[in-house]
């Protein structure tokens, strides 16, 4: 009965990944404790900590599911795009319109985007799909996927002065930097 405790297992942690995004949205990332995660899952804490051993886990685990979500939604964007500067610059301004599109995301990168950052850089799943949208998914360069990383961060929390400024400098100066090798 392995598949079925797998099943389970699957459904009990994206409830608790819905209620936790709830909460996000609703009250910012910084200020919900596991305590709040619980009683919004409606499970005990005992049942929270089996799926997520501590805060960080399941902090990680909720940035790590929303990647997948966005680098799906932006690679089925890119996918027909052969120029790697073209699909590169689509794909980060994709990426820019599907963060700030989700409200609970928007609580991750605005005061203080330290705590979105660090999740970034320990999570062994973001860089791989940071290196799939750049089109070197076979052989990743991970300093140059945590360096986009950062810069799509940065446009996060200083935007341009509008969307066509931000694409300027996106192909301008970031595309060619991250598909030079």
């Amino acid at each position: 009965m392995t598949w079925l405790a797998d099943d389970r297992a699957g459904i009990a942690t994206g409830r608790i990944l819905d209620a936790a995004e709830e909460l996000f949205a609703e009250h910012g990332v910084a200020t919900i404790g596991m305590d709040a995660v619980a009683r919004a899952a409606g499970c005990s804490r005992a049942t929270l900590y089996r799926y997520f051993s501590n805060r960080h886990a399941l902090l990680t685990a909720y940035a790590e599911r929303e990647a997948r979500r966005i680098v799906q939604s932006v690679a089925n964007e890119v996918e027909s795009v052969s120029d790697p500067q073209e699909r590169t610059t689509l794909a980060v301004l994709a990426c820019l319109r599907e963060v700030r599109s989700r409200p609970p995301l928007t609580a991750w990168y605005g005061a203080d985007p330290s705590l979105l950052l660090e999740v970034l850089r320990e999570s062994p799943l973001i860089e791989p799909l940071t290196a799939r949208l750049m089109g070197d998914a076979d052989d990743p360069d991970r300093d140059l996927a945590h360096w986009g990383l950062r810069t799509i961060v940065s446009f996060l929390t200083a935007p341009g002065i509008d969307e066509d400024q931000e694409e300027r400098l996106v192909r301008r100066f970031l595309s060619p930097f991250l598909t030079a090798r």
